[in-house]
């Protein structure tokens, strides 16, 4: 069976979902979950990837995201081996962690088509058969064919509000999101956060899912009809274009991101990497960061840092600077480009 076409859409809006293998458990504990969200951290710094909602469930997960560099596939994969290989570590076993490829529908980013994607991910710690959501009750309810159990609705709105790892806490005003999370722009589009916490309980009391999404399984976008043509003509210049393409970014060592930045700065590293107001050590820390693929405690111990939190505040600054100065990115884009170039 041919796999289907990665269409990889800068400024894209991706609902993507991964589910454990045989529909064996992916979080077994909080320290899984907990571990699950701070690779979702790591992988919006690395790949600069908005992570806009998550909802992470037993044997599977949710994400809203956007890409602004294209990058999807890249982030993805790189979250899920990151979180497959921590796994396993953990549990001493070997093997699949995740059922093939992750899905992903390229959602239309005009009108309300984000918005119902974030809803219909809230939605899914309460899609249960215990809490008369399973897919052939919630059509039922949904259509008015069986009598809406109020003590069942009580039920699920208080597990949607006191679930633990998913956003909607976060949109609907029950816990301050983190910092890697974006939710500015879907509460502004849904009316802020009381009118987005009406807006999904309505869903609930309604035991329905939201609309174009009650067939979403399989589905490669969603959107109007005048989107779902573009992501066709996409499609199709991928396909026609790249029909083997594989695009692989080299490791580069510390020392190398090092000989790249004093070339850029015409300084070495001992003259500005302690000077006051330098901010080319943070720099170093950051490409190193996103092409090393070493972890924060061994790019300090390269350099010389012993406390890796050192290192990860540096990254945190450098990182949150680059949406407002046009001079570090363009001096990053530049980095990057000539550490792909690096002999190794």
């Amino acid at each position: 069976m041919a796999r289907p076409v990665r269409v990889n859409v800068a400024g894209g809006w991706y609902h993507v979902t991964a589910r454990g293998i045989e529909r064996r458990a992916i979080f077994e504990d909080g320290r899984d979950h907990k571990h699950f969200l701070e690779l979702l951290s790591a992988m919006a710094e690395r790949y600069g990837v908005e992570i806009h909602a998550y909802a992470l469930m037993g044997n599977h997960y949710h994400l809203l995201i956007r890409t602004p560099h294209a990058n999807t596939s890249a982030a993805i994969q790189w979250l899920n081996v990151s979180y497959s290989a921590w796994f396993n570590r953990r549990r001493d076993r070997v093997g699949h962690l995740l059922q093939g490829r992750f899905a992903s529908a390229l959602i239309d980013g005009e009108g309300s088509w984000t918005l119902l994607a974030s809803v219909y991910i809230h939605l899914n710690p309460i899609r249960t058969k215990s809490l008369g959501l399973g897919k052939a009750s919630n059509h039922a309810e949904g259509r008015g064919l069986v009598a809406m159990d109020q003590a069942a609705v009580k039920r699920r709105l208080k597990k949607l509000r006191e679930y633990r790892w998913s956003s909607f806490g976060a949109y609907a005003g029950y816990r301050p999101p983190p910092d890697w999370l974006t939710v500015e722009e879907l509460l502004k589009r849904g009316g802020g956060r009381k009118t987005y916490r009406r807006y999904v309980q309505r869903y609930v009391t309604r035991g329905v899912s939201p609309e174009e999404y009650e067939d979403f399984g399989g589905k490669v976008a969603l959107g109007s009809q005048v989107f779902l043509e573009k992501v066709k003509r996409w499609a199709g210049r991928v396909t026609k274009e790249q029909p083997a393409r594989k695009q692989v970014l080299k490791r580069a060592t510390v020392a190398e991101v090092v000989s790249v930045v004093e070339k850029k700065r015409g300084a070495t590293w001992a003259e500005f990497s302690n000077r006051h107001g330098d901010w080319g050590r943070e720099l170093v820390l950051y490409l190193a960061r996103q092409r090393s693929g070493l972890t924060l405690s061994a790019i300090g111990a390269a350099l010389g840092m012993k406390e890796y939190k050192t290192v990860a505040k540096a990254i945190q600054r450098f990182a949150s600077a680059l949406s407002r100065d046009a001079t570090k990115r363009r001096l990053v884009k530049e980095c990057l480009h000539d550490m792909s170039n690096v002999e190794t």
